[in-house]
């Protein structure tokens, strides 16, 4: 296979483009450890900045983790960000606090939170410039989540999830005390979607409301009663954190425009997309903007008040499409929309504008990175702003009046993500926030490596690799390929909390990276490759990365290799385990076995039948030439095999089916069922637990001892 040019090591300084960054980060070279699950688990974990309207404050979370959940702490806090000042604490409870947005006049910010007088989530101001407790601003039955104030600061719309029919809170409250009061126990559905993530779906929908701040007033529901919500495919956003409606206000705050679907019943047989729709702040039918069949979400105005964006994803025959930012001109918004960031090369994360309106601002994937990318709001080139060359941005926020102020976190595989402040025309970064600098500077690692290299069908694939501690080139390591899920996503040179490849790798392994076809962040042509090759193809890209790792590496040890992954990372493991015995253990966490089997059960259906060519009763023959299961007579591979009974994504049968074909062919195995955690592992002690079994696992197949660091304080 050709040997592609390019190849890169980080130094600690994180890049040119991070250089200012290096003092604050620097590591100390003397007393350093190697890194232990406590390391990872309770590092405080930093949340993205909303910035004041004027540019001057950022307000963030941080969150203190905690091995006994209810210890865990989650407060906002408040840095300037001219670096002047430390950040210092803005909130002291025991919830957390969510969906922090500005007043436009930056005196007070409102946020979403569960007080202990709470039964459910309420919406908060807080006064910044006065300072003072947080007022509770809503007394919802169903809760309230996801505020956003009115152009004149005098009201906030925010999300709410409602009973059928309900037109008023009381008639919530009397459906919710009817349904608590029921003699029976039972899940009814007549249409699709039934569950998401690990939790079943109910009849309830989600609905806007509007909150006056005039004091005795109560919220209003502004889709109560329309012919929009009484369709039967109507909904917001489902996502694990449960379900969201995209909201703004229009610029004179006279309407709504927010994002929805009117077909989530056509859930297992065709894309679900949503539309844009406007409705009068005073409620009313809403109206349709978009006239397409593409998928709509992240509705927000520029700041010149005429132009409405959005992201877009198109809905074809293909299993995946990159995000773009479209925009319509205020007064034509049933025309044809035009796209002005994003395309086939780079998928739009978050957007913001800058003050003046003539650029867009907005993060992607791009080659292992999440870069910041900067293109006129009209439509035009797209510049990457500076050159990022280590980690990865998140949380974008955008303020200033004129000259705009730019705020994200950054965060690398050696450095978890603080808050920090970026020069526009530079792309440096300056750290805000030190949170996790003392814990990072007591770990012994390195930064990832990585290289790239053509693969047998002449794709260029990139892989990361970590070095384990200690790492001597004149030594010899076991190599652990570590696969990540999807597979519509990519290796990040981030701090991975589920699946941390320096932690995996603390025994003395080193740990490879690849991005296989199908991956995120290389174009969209690479990431639908994948479609009719959803296993073969990938596994082939994994095993030749490993070939090219071995080559290129003396230090690594070809006669012990291990691999392992979650989700379509358990699926391609699954795949390994019956077609190649060039692994001595595989771990599989979340993987698909049969091809069938997981697609009826999942959550998730149609776009699996989809990347295979058709339903199973079909002709196609993937559902049976790609299935582990049909090739179980192959198995000889010892693998952990690990489940969460409350896994609706990849539902526990898999797990038992491919349990029951390795113990059938007694072939050495383990089973681990969490009878508590859903598609990923949470709970800090069941985590503990997962990494010590991975690493006493793969001990005892490549015959050395097991590591200790994930076992460290018990």
């Amino acid at each position: 296979m050709e040997i592609a040019v390019r190849f890169r090591t980080f130094p600690l300084a994180f890049g040119a483009a991070l250089l200012s960054a290096a003092p604050a980060f620097a590591q100390q070279t003397s007393a350093r450890h190697t890194i232990t699950h406590e390391d990872v688990f309770l590092m405080k974990r930093v949340g993205g900045p909303a910035l004041s309207p004027d540019g001057r404050w950022a307000v963030f979370s941080v969150t203190e983790p905690s091995y006994v959940e209810s210890n865990q702490v989650s407060d906002l806090w408040i840095v300037p960000t001219d670096g002047s000042t430390p950040p210092r604490r803005l909130t002291n409870t025991k919830g957390g606090e969510s969906g922090v947005e500005w007043s436009p006049d930056g005196r007070k910010i409102a946020f979403a939170a569960r007080r202990e007088d709470d039964s459910t989530s309420q919406i908060y101001v807080m006064g910044i410039l006065e300072g003072g407790e947080a007022t509770r601003l809503t007394n919802v039955s169903t809760g309230a989540s996801s505020p956003h104030w009115r152009p004149d600061g005098r009201a906030i719309l925010f999300s709410s999830m409602i009973y059928p029919g309900a037109l008023t809170d009381s008639a919530n409250r009397s459906a919710a005390a009817e349904r608590r009061g029921r003699k029976y126990n039972a899940r009814v559905y007549e249409s699709s979607p039934i569950r998401v993530w690990d939790h079943w779906l109910d009849d309830r929908k989600a609905s806007l409301f509007i909150q006056s701040l005039d004091p005795g007033s109560s919220a209003k529901d502004i889709l109560a009663g329309t012919q929009l919500v009484k369709q039967t495919g109507f909904g917001g956003q489902l996502g694990n954190a449960g379900e969201s409606i995209g909201a703004t206000w229009m610029p004179d705050g006279s309407g709504v425009v927010f994002a929805a679907t009117t077909n989530r019943n056509s859930w297992t047989y065709g894309d679900v997309l949503s539309s844009l729709y406007l409705v009068p702040a005073t409620g009313g039918e809403p109206r349709k903007i978009n006239t397409d069949n593409s998928d709509y979400g992240s509705p927000k105005f520029g700041p010149d008040g005429k132009s409405l964006y959005a992201t877009m994803q198109s809905s074809d025959d293909k299993t995946f499409h990159n995000s773009r930012v479209v925009v319509w001109t205020l007064g034509q918004m049933a025309a044809t929309h035009k796209v002005v960031a994003g395309g086939r090369d780079l998928s739009v994360g978050e957007f913001e504008f800058t003050p003046d309106g003539k650029s867009i601002l907005f993060t992607a994937e791009s080659e292992g990175f999440v870069k910041l990318y900067r293109a006129p709001a009209g439509g035009g080139e797209t510049r990457e702003v500076g050159a990022l060359h280590a980690g990865a941005y998140g949380g974008l926020s955008v303020g200033g009046s004129t000259a705009p102020i730019v705020a994200a976190t950054w965060q690398s595989a050696v450095h978890p993500p603080e808050v920090g402040r970026i020069d526009l025309n530079t792309g440096k970064w300056t750290p805000l926030s030190h949170f996790t600098d003392d814990r990072v500077a007591q770990i012994n690692f390195q930064p990832l490596r990585e290289f790239w290299f053509t693969n047998s069908r002449g794709e260029r694939i990139h892989s990361f690799y970590a070095l384990p501690p200690n790492f001597d080139s004149t030594k010899k390591y076991p190599l652990f390929v570590l696969i990540h899920g999807g597979a519509a996503n990519m290796w990040t040179d981030n701090f991975g909390l589920r699946w941390n490849p320096h932690l995996l790798g603390a025994p003395g392994y080193v740990v490879l990276m690849t991005d296989y076809r199908g991956s995120t962040g290389y174009g969209e042509k690479f990431s639908q490759d994948i479609q009719f090759d959803p296993l073969r193809g990938p596994a082939n890209d994994l095993n030749e990365a490993a070939d090219e790792a071995i080559k290129r590496f003396s230090f690594i040890d070809a006669s012990r290799q291990v691999a392992g992954g979650a989700s379509y990372g358990g699926h391609l493991t699954n795949w390994l385990a019956v077609t190649t015995t060039r692994y001595r253990a595989l771990v599989s966490h979340a993987g698909e076995w049969d091809l069938e089997t997981q697609w009826a059960t999942s959550d998730y259906n149609y776009d699996r039948e989809r990347n295979v060519g058709g339903p199973p009763w079909g002709t196609d023959s993937l559902w049976r030439t790609q299935s582990p299961m049909r090739f179980a007579a192959n198995l000889k591979t010892p693998v952990l095999v690990s489940v969460g009974e409350r896994d609706f994504r990849v539902p526990m049968n898999n797990a038992l089916e491919f349990w029951t074909a390795l113990q059938r062919q007694r072939v050495p195995s383990k089973l681990i069922v969490w009878p508590t955690e859903n598609h990923w592992i949470l709970n800090g002690e069941n985590s503990r637990f997962f990494y010590r079994q991975v690493q006493e696992w793969f001990a005892r197949w490549l015959n050395t001892p097991a590591g200790s660091s994930a076992s460290s304080g018990q």
